[in-house]
C-alpha cells in the first residue's frame, strides 16, 4: 500500500473516532436531560397527588407511590400501595380473613414494642354502641411505663393529675390516643376516652404530644404500625387540638371522680381527611 493511500485511510479512522466519540458525548448528554426530566416528572407527580389516590389503593387499584423517603405522606402512600400490590386489606393479618368479632382485642395479647415501649390494639364496636359512626373498628395506643415512669413528678404531670381528681393507678400503660378507621382501612378519625374505657390512666397534654411526636413503632405488624406512627405525624397539629379538647372536658366535668363515670366516655374527637392532608403536603 501506498503511504498515500495510508494516510488517506488514517484519516478516515480519525474522522470514523471523532464520529463515534461526538455520539458517544450526545448520548451522554441526552442521558443527563432524560435523567433530569424524570427528576421533575417525580417531582411533579409528588405534587399532584389527589384525593382519589389513597381511597383507590385502599380498594386494591394499585397507584405508584412517591418516591421520597422517610416522609409520613410517602410512607403512607407506599404501605397502601404495598398492600393493594398483594390485594390485602390492612387489617387481614390482624383479622386472619375473617370479619372481626365486636369488642376483641386483635391480636390477642396486644401488639407490643417492647424496646421502645408502644403498644397497641385493634378492636370494633357494636353500632349501638357509637351511634352516628362511620368507622370499622380503631386502635387503642398506649405508652408503657418505660417511656414515663420517671415523668410523672414533673410539674406538667402534677398538674394534670389534680385536674384528673389525683387517681391512683398501677397500670403499666398510660393511654395515649385511639385512631378510627373506615371499612377500607383508612384512617378517618383521632379520639380520646375517658380512663375506665381503658382501665388504665391518660398523661398530660405536653408529655402526650412529646411521646407522639416521637413515636416509632416495630411491634411485628409492620403494616399497621406504619400507617399509625405516619398518620400521627401527619396529624400533629390536629392532636394539639384534641388534647386541649379532652383537657377541657375533664376540667368541665364537675363530679368527684370524673375518671370513673361511665357518662363521660368520648373526652375529644377529630376527623381526619389524610387525602386532603396530602395534597396540602403536595
Amino acid at each position: 500500500m501506498r503511504a498515500q493511500d495510508v494516510e488517506v485511510l488514517r484519516e478516515v479512522r480519525r474522522q470514523m473516532l471523532r464520529q463515534a466519540h461526538e455520539e458517544m458525548r450526545g448520548q451522554e448528554v441526552r442521558g443527563e436531560v432524560r435523567s433530569q426530566m424524570r427528576r421533575e416528572m417525580r417531582s411533579e407527580v409528588r405534587g399532584q397527588v389527589r384525593a382519589q389516590e389513597l381511597s383507590a389503593m385502599a380498594q386494591g387499584r394499585r397507584v405508584r407511590p412517591p418516591d421520597r423517603e422517610g416522609d409520613a405522606g410517602s410512607r403512607l402512600l407506599e404501605t397502601y400501595a404495598a398492600l393493594a400490590g398483594r390485594g390485602e386489606h390492612l387489617f387481614a393479618g390482624l383479622l386472619g380473613g375473617r370479619a372481626p368479632k365486636q369488642w376483641a382485642h386483635y391480636p390477642d395479647d396486644d401488639a407490643i414494642d417492647g424496646a421502645r415501649g408502644y403498644q397497641w390494639f385493634y378492636h370494633s364496636h357494636s353500632p349501638e354502641d357509637r351511634p352516628g359512626a362511620r368507622e370499622h373498628g380503631h386502635i387503642h395506643l398506649f405508652a408503657r411505663r418505660a417511656l414515663w415512669g420517671r415523668r410523672l413528678r414533673s410539674r406538667s404531670e402534677r398538674e394534670f393529675a389534680k385536674l384528673c381528681g389525683d387517681p391512683a393507678s398501677d397500670a403499666n400503660t398510660r393511654h395515649l390516643l385511639a385512631i378510627g378507621f373506615d371499612a377500607k382501612g383508612l384512617p378517618i378519625s383521632l379520639f380520646t376516652v375517658n380512663s375506665w374505657v381503658t382501665g388504665d390512666l391518660m398523661l398530660g397534654a405536653e408529655l402526650t404530644m412529646e411521646l407522639l411526636s416521637n413515636m416509632a413503632l416495630d411491634t411485628g405488624h409492620p403494616e399497621v404500625d406504619a400507617v399509625v406512627e405516619s398518620t400521627v405525624r401527619l396529624c400533629l397539629p390536629e392532636l394539639r387540638e384534641l388534647m386541649v379538647a379532652r383537657d377541657q372536658a375533664l376540667a368541665a366535668h364537675a363530679g368527684p371522680d370524673k375518671l370513673a363515670d361511665e357518662g363521660l366516655e368520648l373526652l375529644s374527637e377529630i376527623a381526619v381527611d389524610l387525602d386532603a392532608k396530602l395534597m396540602e403536603r403536595g
